[in-house]
């Protein structure tokens, strides 16, 4: 099974309470108001990391919570901040709003970063409320509460030339030929069955090539894989056709496969 959709919770951190607090010191009868303001609740960040080609984590881990901002001190200290939560997702994610379907980012480049829900922000202390007919105010805010959403992500594998053809007509031979890559190999139909990079050196560029799993007709109908794989199309800059030159009618594969890339 090929994890490359997922959906996920994030809730980032509330901001911490302000506090109603006032000076005691010796010697200073009338110290004041001196609550100080709640920590900023931290933020869910979502970061690209190059390392990974799946979202298979988030099939196991769905729930992701920030920490929450701390209260207020006396002497007007102010709360620590709750810890961002960083989550790592390979290139070419796409995050959509679960509910509404909006784009919220589109992450391709290495260490990419997007903030996906910003923390609360910590309430105002007592000492912040002094004024001129109030100097000794009784009032704190509250922390602002943190966002909370479900949202999808997509992979949308982003390389420069994809591999495409008919169930065993050699892509992944082909892959393990011209690059590093060690894809599995088998004398059956499918036995690609999640996109399989490879890094091909040419001229002193690195190119990245795609393994894209076969595309038959119906498959989108139960036959085979097809068309949940399309997506990967999308984000290659140039596509290599592989025949089987054992097969009778080798223009009848080429032709299928197009008509499936046209859908």
């Amino acid at each position: 099974m090929a994890f490359d959709q997922a959906k996920i919770y994030i809730r980032s951190g509330d901001g911490g309470d302000g506090l109603v607090s006032f000076r005691r010191e010796k010697f200073v009868p009338r110290g004041g108001p001196a609550g100080g303001d709640g920590g900023k609740g931290g933020d869910i960040i979502v970061k690209v990391n190059p390392k990974i080609n799946t979202l298979t984590y988030f099939h196991r881990q769905v729930h992701f919570k920030a920490e929450h901002g701390k209260r207020g001190g006396s002497t007007d200290k102010t709360g620590r901040g709750g810890d961002d939560l960083i989550i790592e997702v390979p290139p070419g994610t796409v995050i959509r709003d679960a509910e509404t379907d909006a784009l919220l980012g589109d992450l391709i480049y290495p260490d990419q970063i997007l903030i996906i829900a910003k923390g609360g922000r910590g309430g105002r202390g007592n000492a912040k409320f002094v004024s001129s007919s109030n100097q000794a105010p009784r009032i704190a805010e509250k922390g602002e509460p943190g966002i909370e959403k479900w949202i999808k992500l997509e992979l949308k594998l982003i390389a420069d030339v994809g591999i495409v053809g008919m169930p065993n007509a050699g892509k992944s031979t082909l892959l393990s030929v011209i690059s590093n890559a060690k894809p599995k190999i088998a004398p059956y139909p499918f036995t690609t069955l999640e996109p399989n990079l490879g890094m091909v050196i040419y001229d002193d560029n690195d190119l990245v090539f795609a393994d894209i799993p076969g595309l038959i007709e119906g498959a989108h109908m139960g036959v085979g894989l097809g068309h949940s794989f399309l997506r990967h199309v999308q984000r290659t800059r140039i596509l290599v056709h592989v025949l089987d030159g054992t097969n009778p009618d080798v223009l009848a594969d080429y032709s299928q496969i197009n008509t499936e890339l046209a859908l």
